[in-house]
């Protein structure tokens, strides 16, 4: 092993420990470190990272960008300080190894239990983190108070572990203080703590499926008649989404019938079995010689279910039909969707609305509106 191997591994090391879970980051940290720290050249460290110097120096350059950050900067300074304890002599042994421990351990449970605190601060409406030039601690400011004082104090130094993980983000600077936002790394890794706070059992399920999900209820009709409710995953499917979103007027983009229309295709979708099969079907294969074989075919199922969800689609007809299908019944995500049908950006949900308005009227959930321009403003919301 070269020398600039040596030197990138360590560092390496030093921006996984810093940098967290961000494989992208921490790689281009680690060029950035040997780079700057052991002064290597960007083609030897191409050469040791398998990667074109073209990539190698674009890795440089977004972290030199990423310097203009006042808590990055001080994170990437603590782990150039880290980087050349590790590529003196002191820490290499006998068989040339490096030594390396993480340049910012994971937090503790006290420590976690703070920044969980804090990021909870910092997800609600209007919150941003406040840190001053020559300050040692940092606060958070909210709507709550009028931003008349912080609601959360934490040091200097935890910021700059926020920074590091990315779970906060310059939003604006000025010579004497810079304020940041949370970010999505943060609140998905907000959500991650809460499953685990709320659920520490073993056989709990994994906090990183549990913070995709969006918890909510469903009211369902019991076989005696009577309503009720259940939870329900509102984030398993895009119709889930989007029926959390809002418009601009701050109502619901979907409405209560569009919802329960587009579960009512999906209800029949998985009662027909129109799914193909991902399984060798051994019925054929097993049966005895001499007996017909029962044709295989990826309609097999319920007829009445196939009969509603034919009727169903012939009355979307085609392009509201195929929104309809692949957002209810395929799962599939609106930009797929999108690029599939060769629709322009940001353009699926409105027709996935109108195929659910056409889909209400067909179930009847919802009567016919008055005229046209009805429906033109109910899409345009």
């Amino acid at each position: 092993m070269s020398s600039i191997d040596r030197a990138l591994a360590r560092c390496a090391v030093v921006a996984e420990g810093a940098l967290g879970a961000d494989a992208r980051r921490a790689g281009d940290a680690a060029l950035y470190l040997a780079h700057v720290e052991a002064a290597a050249p960007i083609r030897r460290l191409a050469e040791a990272a398998g990667k074109p110097v073209s990539s190698v120096h674009r890795a440089v350059r977004r972290m030199e960008a990423m310097r203009d950050d006042p808590l990055f900067d001080a994170a990437l300074d603590a782990m150039g300080e880290a980087a050349r304890a590790h590529l003196s002599e002191r820490s290499i042994s006998d068989d040339g190894d490096a030594q390396v421990t993480a340049a910012v351990p994971d937090p503790s449970s006290r420590a976690a239990e703070a920044a969980r605190r804090v990021l909870q601060r910092l997800a609600e409406p209007d919150s941003f983190l406040l840190v001053a030039q020559g300050a040692d601690r940092a606060g958070v400011f909210s709507r709550k108070n009028r931003f008349r004082r912080p609601l959360s104090l934490i040091s200097v130094a935890a910021a700059v572990d926020f920074a590091a993980r990315d779970w906060v983000r310059c939003v604006s600077r000025t010579a004497a203080s810079a304020k940041y936002a949370i970010t999505p790394v943060g609140r998905a890794y907000l959500r991650r703590a809460g499953v685990e706070a709320e659920d520490p059992a073993d056989d709990a399920p994994s906090p990183f499926a549990a913070q995709h999900r969006a918890p909510g209820v469903r009211l369902v009709a019991r076989e005696d008649g009577s309503i009720a409710p259940i939870k329900v995953n509102l984030g398993e499917s895009p119709l889930g989404w989007l029926a959390r979103r809002k418009g601009a007027d701050g109502a619901p983009f979907l409405t209560p019938e569009e919802v329960e229309a587009g579960e009512r295709l999906r209800e029949d979708y998985e009662a027909a079995q129109m799914g193909p099969r991902v399984a060798q079907d051994w019925d054929n294969f097993l049966a005895p010689l001499g007996r017909s074989a029962r044709p295989s075919a990826p309609a097999e199922g319920p007829a009445a279910a196939r009969e509603r969800l034919a009727r169903a689609v012939a009355d979307l007809g085609p392009g509201l039909a195929d929104a309809a299908l692949r957002a209810c019944c395929f799962l599939e995500g609106l930009e797929a969707t999108e690029r599939r049908m060769g629709w322009s950006a940001r353009s699926g949900k409105v027709v996935l609305k109108i195929a659910l308005q056409r889909l209400a009227l067909h179930y009847g959930l919802a009567t016919p509106p008055s005229s046209a321009e009805s429906t033109l403003c109910c899409v345009a919301q």
